[in-house]
């Protein structure tokens, strides 16, 4: 069976930071797509960032700069460094997996999110 726990979420002002970990358990050899979402009260759930097997990353346009993904592939692990936070990215923050494998087929798993909030 597949978990994903995410961890880190909290409150802090405005210019702080915070750091979002990600756990994902179960049979994989390899993950091909970890990433982040948020979602806000009355929005759609957006990507902030995701990271693939590779390396390669990929941020929102509005957190270039400010916020850094990295993953531990050992681990099945995926971080969120968020460095001076703002009030608009005050959201429930989702952690997925997804990608391909040969004894699952297409796979995309979520957490149950975190609450990061950003007061002013």
């Amino acid at each position: 069976q597949v978990q994903v726990v995410e961890s880190g979420g909290g409150s802090v002002q405005a210019g702080e930071s915070l750091r979002l970990s990600c756990r994902v358990s179960g049979s994989f050899s390899s993950i091909d797509a970890m990433g982040w979402y948020r979602q806000a009260p009355g929005e759609q759930r957006d990507l902030v960032a995701d990271i693939n097997i590779g390396g390669r990353k990929f941020y929102h346009e509005s957190v270039k700069g400010r916020f850094t993904i990295s993953r531990d592939n050992a681990r099945n692990m995926v971080y969120l460094q968020m460095d001076a936070l703002e009030p608009d990215d005050t959201a429930v923050y989702y952690c997925n997996a997804a990608g391909v494998q040969s004894s699952r087929g297409v796979y995309d798993y979520w957490g149950q999110g975190t609450q990061v909030t950003v007061s002013s």
